[in-house]
């Protein structure tokens, strides 16, 4: 499962770095490299969609599997 851990994050990371080009520079590097609304470029959403919510839905067995510690706030 760590595997998709860090293809999940992968995906995030691309999905985050477009999204900022699109804000900063109105520039869609997906739709740049595989065409504006292209089965490439839809597939590269989907995937970036699914590995969000996949992030979401599991983030406490992710934390639990990479022996990682929950945030705990401060009062």
């Amino acid at each position: 499962m760590k595997a998709l851990d860090v293809v999940a994050a992968v995906l995030l990371v691309v999905g985050g770095l477009n999204w900022g080009l699109v804000g900063l520079a109105n520039f869609d590097l997906v739709a740049g490299l595989f065409g504006a609304g292209s089965i490439l470029a839809r597939v590269v959403y989907t995937l970036v969609g699914l590995a969000a919510a996949y992030q979401a839905l599991s983030l406490k067995a992710i934390q639990r599997r990479w022996r990682v510690q929950p945030a705990t706030a401060c009062a």
